[in-house]
């Protein structure tokens, strides 16, 4: 009996053990289910609109801002900012991406229509009922909606004029150019080459391309600094120009005699200011350019009217100017 007495009460002990484990299991899974349905009807919802903006390259600082401009507005509004691109510049990739984007139906693109590839995806697009804004570099024959940034014309003229006036219209000229093909560096060498061909001192005897690259543009200058040995002034319309401009000037043991004019306020580009080795630099607002792109894409979407172009600043940047060009730039950070 005393054996018998001791199985019922470890089999008694055993049953109310696991009805225990039983109840607490069914309770973690109530709670469970509870902490689920929270979570699903609390959850964020999804932003409003999806833009997709396609960069030329992302592993560089202006592209960088543009896409930083993007982001801030992105914050402000109930929209989510898809921003690709290349790691480096290559068109064919940023034409892949920009048809990604109309397949998948986003709400509105913004890119940059480096040539007339583009031209028949942009009209694609706005045909399919997602509107286009072109951005840095515009494509004023397709169905685009705005186009936001510099205008480069405007912005060679610039550099030509500066080149003009610093050194008192007499010098013989090398161009670099990020491409010969890309319509934005067209445009900066064409306004530069309308001021400079009034100048009866100044003569331009060479222009090369660098595929927006700085060792192409070392290589490219090195080349016109051996080729013609009476070059006394450089112009590069892309951000990297002139950082290989001034290696190569300084391999030859040119650049105390050299006169450097390019584009970008790179961090590069702005220390070779300060050295003395570049000697002024066309500031354009790639940060501008992003913020605009959110706010005018959300004012077509809304059916506001909105301006066929806007039209970034473009100033020069001399030693000079770096003390208040720093100041401004700490306060709008």
């Amino acid at each position: 009996m005393n054996r018998l007495s001791i199985i019922y009460s470890m089999l008694t002990l055993f049953f109310i053990t696991a009805v225990g484990f039983f109840v607490h299991f069914y309770e973690q899974v109530q709670a469970n289910d509870l902490k689920m349905n929270e979570a699903v009807t609390t959850e964020t919802p999804l932003p409003k609109y999806h833009f997709a903006l396609i960069g030329e390259e992302m592993n560089h600082d202006y592209w960088r801002l543009v896409g930083a401009g993007a982001k801030k507005r992105e914050a402000e509004h109930d929209v989510f900012v898809e921003y690709e691109g290349p790691e480096r510049s290559n068109p064919e990739e940023q034409l892949k991406l920009f048809d990604m984007a109309i397949k998948s139906k986003v709400d509105g693109i913004i890119v940059q229509a480096l040539n007339e590839k583009f031209t028949p995806l942009i009209n694609k697009a706005v045909n399919e009922g997602i509107p286009v804004i072109t951005i840095d570099t515009d494509s004023a024959d397709s169905l685009r909606n705005v186009y936001i940034g510099t205008d480069n014309y405007a912005a060679g003229q610039l550099a030509g004029k500066t080149l003009v006036k610093d050194t008192g219209g007499e010098a013989i000229v090398g161009i670099i150019t990020g491409s010969l093909d890309n319509a934005h560096h067209q445009h900066r060498v064409q306004g530069f080459k309308d001021v400079i061909e009034q100048e009866e001192g100044i003569k331009i005897v060479a222009i090369e391309e660098s595929n927006i690259t700085r060792v192409e543009a070392e290589e490219k200058a090195y080349n016109m600094l051996t080729n013609h040995r009476d070059i006394t002034a450089f112009f590069g319309t892309s951000s990297y120009n002139g950082i290989g401009i001034v290696a190569a000037a300084k391999s030859l043991k040119r650049y105390d005699d050299m006169y450097v004019i390019t584009f970008d306020t790179i961090d590069e580009n702005i220390q070779l200011l300060e050295q003395g080795e570049i000697d002024a630099i066309v500031e354009q607002q790639p940060f501008e350019m992003g913020y605009q792109s959110i706010e005018t894409m959300l004012d077509i979407i809304k059916g506001k009217q909105v301006e066929d172009v806007y039209h970034t600043d473009s100033t020069i940047i001399r030693i000079s100017d770096l003390p208040n060009w720093k100041n401004s730039r700490d306060d709008a950070s």
